[in-house]
């Protein structure tokens, strides 16, 4: 990927890592620290990659580099962005990473089958 990060990924990833969603934070509680099977887990973390000769970037809710995995909440604002998502989803799996995606509710009501669809995804 790219060696540097744009500004703006940079400043987008500081300003939602600041206004994180309830979600969010009980999720990041359990994979912060390596806490979750030791692994390094990074919030709000920018994706870039190219577009039409330029750097163009989202930014993931979670990543983990050493299992490439991405770990997106999503609330109701995704129910109106659906082929946005597929998108980001189609372009991460491009770069060689997998995504899984929990609802809010998942989150909220079932955090031990998201941990375990988590550690599954995990494995090689």
């Amino acid at each position: 990927m790219y060696q540097r990060t744009p500004e703006a990924a940079k400043q987008a990833a500081r300003e939602l890592r600041r206004n994180q969603t309830e979600s969010e934070a009980k999720l990041w509680n359990v994979l912060r620290n390596r806490r979750f099977f030791g692994k390094k887990f990074l919030r709000q973390h920018p994706v870039i990659f190219p577009y039409q000769s330029r750097k163009r970037f989202f930014v993931a809710d979670f990543y983990c580099h050493e299992a490439g995995l991405v770990v997106e909440i999503d609330g109701k604002i995704h129910d109106f962005q659906k082929d946005y998502d597929r998108l980001r989803t189609h372009i991460m799996n491009e770069l060689g990473m997998k995504v899984v995606r929990f609802r809010n509710e998942q989150i909220d009501t079932g955090m031990e089958e998201v941990l375990e669809k988590l550690h599954q995804m995990m494995k090689p």
